[in-house]
């Protein structure tokens, strides 16, 4: 059922169709709610918890994966190349713990701290917290670890956690939709709130005036249980199931055809509770996943099971403006 709404979501959201013109009314409310909330807590109304390190939010306006994952990864191994000390903080989507915050190492059980997070925090080797009070997760990074910047994985719509710099991410096929905001269109604030961001990160697609250009790139998958990594050109010749249960699965099974991959697609909802049977099929084929989906499989993976990570590539100006942003922020 949540497959089957997600995929009727994604009809209405990226064209103009008449549900989408029927919801439209409910869409001008919940832009004035959105912007009611944002204007509270500019005038001190509601609350906003600042830190005394930097907190760099990483998120988007729309509904749906952007790619932000591979990018929180990108900037964690940046920032401590240049001699920073990250943290980094999530939400913990799907994630169901005895209770909030959540400290993520490597050790961690997806089904507590969440897929993304964990992922994360294998990728990175950075402390890392999770809660849906952001705020909370924050002061338990900044209890337990040295750090002097933190990442926030999504959370721009989060206000209660202040934030010294905005990186707005927008998925450079699907941008904004039919550009109405929810329910009618996938618009989580309308599209003049990338404005007031500070850096903003087309993933995918030529970027426009005033953005910054991020491509995903992987050529390799691994095994997860021998931990063979192997060119994904060697699965070319014969047909392989392609498993996603990410906010766009479009988007890998295209990485995959591109590389000449001939898949047998398998979507499932973002944050998917993969079980044994979702990724068994009656034959022989492999089974090719993202990162993200890996880690939910590993405990009970057989041999037919690969995982096919992807790094971000990111335009060079980009890093010289954060290095620049971050300067500016510790002047002031």
């Amino acid at each position: 059922m949540k497959l089957w709404l997600s995929r009727q979501a994604a009809r209405i959201w990226y064209q103009k169709t008449c549900v989408g013109a029927l919801l439209w009314p409910l869409s001008e409310l919940f832009e004035g709610i959105v912007k009611l909330r944002r204007a509270c807590y500019r005038r001190g109304l509601l609350k906003t918890t600042t830190f005394q390190v930097p907190v760099i939010v990483v998120g988007n306006i729309t509904v749906g994966g952007s790619g932000k994952t591979p990018l929180i990864i990108w900037l964690a191994r940046f920032l401590k190349e240049q001699g920073f000390y990250p943290g980094i903080v999530s939400r913990g989507y799907g994630g169901k713990p005895d209770k909030w915050p959540q400290w993520v190492d490597a050790g961690s059980d997806a089904s507590a701290v969440g897929d993304e997070a964990l992922l994360i925090a294998v990728k990175t080797g950075c402390p890392m917290t999770v809660s849906p009070i952001r705020v909370e997760a924050c002061q338990l990074l900044l209890e337990r670890a040295h750090c002097n910047v933190v990442l926030s994985d999504d959370g721009l719509q989060h206000y209660a956690l202040g934030r010294a710099i905005e990186i707005a991410m927008i998925d450079g096929e699907r941008r904004f939709g039919n550009g109405w905001c929810l329910p009618a269109g996938p618009l989580r604030e309308p599209v003049t709130r990338l404005g007031e961001v500070d850096l903003v990160v087309v993933n995918g697609c030529e970027a426009q005036p005033n953005e910054f250009t991020m491509r995903m790139t992987g050529r390799e998958a691994v095994n997860l249980v021998t931990g063979q990594c192997k060119p994904l050109a060697e699965f070319k010749g014969g047909a392989c199931h392609a498993v996603a249960g990410i906010g766009y699965p479009a988007r890998f099974f295209n990485h995959l055809e591109t590389a000449g991959l001939a898949c047998i697609r398998h979507d499932f909802p973002d944050h998917f509770a993969f079980q044994r049977q979702d990724v068994e099929f009656s034959d022989t084929l492999p089974v090719l996943m993202t990162d993200k989906d890996a880690v939910k499989c590993k405990e009970f993976a057989n041999e037919k099971l690969w995982a096919v990570p992807v790094q971000a590539e990111v335009d060079p100006a980009f890093a010289v403006r954060l290095i620049e942003l971050l300067s500016e922020k510790h002047d002031r």
